[in-house]
């Protein structure tokens, strides 16, 4: 039996907070230290076939930790040594915020899912932006930023803008967070005009390569007018898709009904959908993120459009070994098919 499958009940008797605190100072402890190094030698799959060249980035590999996992930029080189091609910390804000009242996290494990309201609890951008600048990752380091949750909806650039100029020494790319359902009206900035003024005020400001991560939430119409100002300011990609607030029939979980976002096997189909959506609209590259626990899945949000991909919740519920285990079965995946990189698989389906 893996360790992480003896560990798993133990973790799974904790609230699932609670679990994941534990989980992260244990990789905090191994960072930095000849464990980090075992770990990687263990976890990495070093193969060309699988590098990803995206947004001005060269990735090892397609997988990697979504937003919200390392809130805080603590942990991003053990991340790294879990064998992830990238690694994406926050989100950041301006103003450190302990987020919402626990519980706030919650496990819907016979839908292999979680819902949480977190609510940007972060450090704040004055704190991380220092700790960014003493990480040296070696895989790229995205940086995730949301608006503080007193930050007016009407200046939020300027809220945007203060994040950034704090955390930009320490990103190989950034992400404008304007689709997390759990900071009230967030979800509002994702029309053309205020995007256009955070994403053309960020611009102004050098904040390169720049992404925008929207909500799988949106109707059509409003991704399209979202993708308008992605071309129009000359974006250099796409994240889809954010958690939802939808509430699939198909849930079973007695935490089903809980407030907040849903992430996991549920939102899977309405990912990949959402992905396929975007990449049949704009020529900039695509992150993939929703559903994501084994090679299928990622390989299936690869020939829908995605360059990369990114997860959370698989690696809650399959453990540190997902990584690598995507890896070696994208590989498997490419030869089945007859691509010779992942590069050739992006799209195919489209």
């Amino acid at each position: 039996m893996k360790l992480y499958d003896a560990a798993k009940p133990l973790l799974f008797a904790l609230p699932a907070e609670t679990a994941h605190g534990l989980g992260h100072a244990v990789l905090d402890i191994v960072q930095d230290t000849p464990i980090e190094t075992r770990l990687a030698d263990r976890y990495t799959v070093r193969d060309p076939r699988l590098e990803v060249e995206a947004f001005g980035q060269s990735f090892p590999n397609p997988v990697g930790v979504a937003a919200g996992f390392d809130k805080n930029a603590e942990i991003p080189n053990a991340l790294a040594a879990l064998g992830f091609g990238h690694v994406e910390v926050g989100g950041v804000t301006a103003e450190a915020q302990a987020g919402n009242p626990k519980p706030r996290m919650f496990r819907l494990r016979e839908d292999e899912a979680l819902i949480n309201r977190m609510g940007f609890n972060n450090h704040g951008a004055d704190a991380i932006g220092p700790r960014l600048e003493r990480v040296d990752c070696p895989v790229p380091l995205g940086v995730n930023i949301g608006k503080s949750k007193s930050a007016p909806l009407d200046s939020a650039e300027d809220d945007y803008l203060y994040t950034f100029e704090r955390v930009r020494a320490g990103g190989d790319y950034f992400v404008v967070n304007v689709s997390s359902p759990n900071t009230p009206g967030l979800r509002e900035l994702q029309n053309r005009e205020a995007l256009t003024r955070i994403l053309g005020t960020l611009q102004d400001a050098g904040a390169s390569p720049l992404l925008v991560k929207l909500s799988p939430n949106l109707t059509e119409a409003a991704i399209e007018d979202a993708l308008s100002v992605v071309d129009d300011l000359d974006l250099d990609g796409v994240i889809a898709t954010n958690t939802s607030t939808d509430r699939p029939d198909s849930l079973v979980s007695k935490n089903r009904d809980e407030e907040g976002g849903l992430s996991g096997k549920p939102i899977e189909n309405e990912a990949t959908a959402m992905i396929r959506f975007v990449a049949e609209r704009t020529d900039v590259p695509v992150v993939g993120v929703g559903g994501i626990s084994d090679a299928e899945g990622a390989y299936e949000k690869i020939r829908a459009g995605a360059s990369v991909v990114q997860l959370y919740t698989g690696l809650v519920y399959e453990g540190p070994a997902i990584a690598r285990d995507i890896n070696r079965g994208l590989l498997h995946l490419l030869e089945r098919d007859g691509f010779d990189s992942i590069e050739d698989a992006v799209g195919a389906d489209l």
